[in-house]
């Protein structure tokens, strides 16, 4: 059987419509919490990794406020060496690149440039074609996707960008056959995102403004539903191609 192994960093960000989809095929989910001080897992045969993400940083490795990131990032080293599946999400895309020999920067904009944040409901658009990409297939053109980020990926030499958004060039890459990571947030259900906008309410005003929160609720009823529909199905189609992975039947 198939086992996601799942790596939390705070409570209000787990595993949301990624672990929804792969319990409704039969796997294992095993949520880790590094973040409350569990060891960092040992994976072995039959186990794929899912990074979630998290208000820290690239920039925090080596803070003694978040002493796991170190070792957070050597299983993703380790995981990018054996060609073990991984999806990083937000946070676990950004280590996923960083382990990989890439970059995060703070996200600017504009001429001069200024810090920018981009959160809220925008269209990634693909810069792949399907055939060239399974994990695409069935997507169209673009996906409407959640966004809840101040910092920038500066993708390694051995990542294949897969898709942007106007803001924001690196929404989704894949490194070799086996690893994937999406700048974007498409596990969050309608609960968690209030859950998210209750708590970290303060950071949807500061990129947004004083009226982020009913900004973002009312994007959710624009983008919601669709989002939802076209997320689960890039959900399931990562979810195939790490089952092809773990199951050493050929890739298509």
């Amino acid at each position: 059987m198939s086992h996601l192994v799942v790596l939390q960093h705070l409570e209000r960000e787990g595993p949301g419509r990624f672990g929804e989809e792969a319990r409704r095929r039969g796997w294992d989910v095993t949520v880790c919490r590094p973040d409350r001080g569990e060891p960092m897992p040992r994976l072995g045969p039959g186990q794929a990794l899912l990074v979630l993400g998290g208000p820290m940083g690239v920039g925090d490795i080596g803070s003694p406020s978040f002493p796991w990131l170190e070792a957070e990032v050597a299983l993703l080293r380790e995981c990018l060496e054996c060609e073990r599946p991984v999806v990083g999400l937000c946070l676990g895309a950004q280590l996923l690149a960083f382990a990989a020999g890439g970059q995060v920067v703070p996200l600017t904009a504009g001429d001069p440039p200024v810090r920018a944040y981009e959160v809220g409901w925008e269209p990634v658009a693909w810069t792949r074609p399907e055939d060239q990409e399974p994990v695409l297939a069935g997507l169209g053109a673009a996906l409407p996707a959640l966004h809840w980020h101040g910092d920038r990926i500066r993708l390694p030499a051995a990542a294949v960008l897969l898709g942007s958004t106007p803001l924001c060039t690196e929404q989704m890459f894949r490194i070799g056959h086996h690893a994937h990571g999406l700048q974007f947030h498409v596990e969050v259900t309608d609960a968690a995102l209030e859950t998210w906008l209750e708590e970290d309410g303060d950071y949807v005003r500061l990129a947004l403004g004083p009226d982020g929160v009913e900004q973002l609720r009312a994007g959710r009823e624009g983008w919601g539903e669709e989002g939802e529909r076209q997320g689960r199905r890039l959900i399931n189609n990562l979810l195939d191609r790490i089952g092809a992975l773990l199951g050493g039947y050929p890739l298509l």
